[in-house]
């Protein structure tokens, strides 16, 4: 296996698997979703991206072509099943067969059991689990032509950790789990591979920004058995193990990045 060096002198893989493969990320305009489509687009990846937010996901996508990238930006609301299926289309039309999907697309907003609503609910549960769904069923046809493919769903360690203040979000995240047993064993005779991809607490911007405390600084100390933060790009390492032929024989796992904190 081919290696190269990261800032710190670490040596991090290339997978020559990757390499032309038509790759889908769902909210990959900024945080966790930037660095999956930064990461595969460095391994030769074809990458459509799927995001609301059109200022960040076009400039992520000029500067990845700059760098010699094939990129697709397609704006987008996941929630809005109609124009998911047409972002697939679109990303189908421009790079082929969708051969890896990354379900990322999220909203972690902070509420309490009792500000939800039927309609908060219903908001919440549609960008945290049900897109993740039909997002899956758009690909599935394009992988089982194929005769292979990797569905990667993002899930989260918060339900784990019984943690207050996003109810609807814990129960979503908790309910990715059984969307990826569920989906391994429908599409597994097809060799699709499903599989969860669950962070811990990631130095996103957005985390930094609202909710990463003084506090929180010393729960990440007293909860991860190893130092230092976990970071988007360790996700990204690990999304591209999942997405190469390396992982060939894996499907209907949760693999977990958190720094050993559950």
């Amino acid at each position: 296996m081919v290696t190269h060096p990261s800032g710190d002198g670490a040596m991090f893989a290339r997978y020559p698997s990757l390499s032309g493969r038509s790759v889908l990320v769902t909210g990959g305009a900024t945080g966790i979703g930037a660095a999956l489509v930064r990461a595969f687009a460095g391994q030769g990846a074809h990458v459509a991206v799927l995001d609301l937010d059109v200022a960040a996901g076009s400039a992520l996508a000029e500067d990845l072509r700059d760098e010699g990238g094939r990129i697709l930006f397609v704006p987008c609301d996941v929630t809005d099943i109609r124009a998911l299926r047409g972002g697939v289309d679109l990303a189908r039309t421009a790079h082929g067969p969708v051969e890896i999907l990354l379900n990322n697309a999220a909203n972690d907003m902070r509420h309490t059991l009792d500000d939800v609503d039927p309609a908060m609910w219903d908001r919440l549960s549609a960008v945290n689990i049900r897109a993740q769904f039909f997002a899956a069923q758009a690909v599935a046809r394009d992988m089982r032509a194929l005769g292979r493919g990797s569905i990667i769903c993002l899930g989260s360690i918060g339900w784990m950790l019984k943690n207050s203040g996003y109810p609807v979000y814990a129960t979503a995240k908790a309910a990715v789990q059984g969307l990826v047993c569920a989906l391994a064993r429908e599409l597994g005779p097809h060799a699709i591979r499903v599989n969860a991809l669950v962070p811990g607490w990631v130095m996103t911007e957005r985390q930094k920004k609202l909710w990463l405390t003084p506090e929180g600084e010393r729960e990440i100390e007293r909860g991860q058995c190893l130092p230092g933060r976990v970071e988007p790009e360790d996700i990204a390492r690990m999304a591209l193990f999942l997405a190469a032929d390396d992982s060939r024989m894996c499907s209907g796992q949760s693999f977990i990045v958190d720094g050993g904190w559950v």
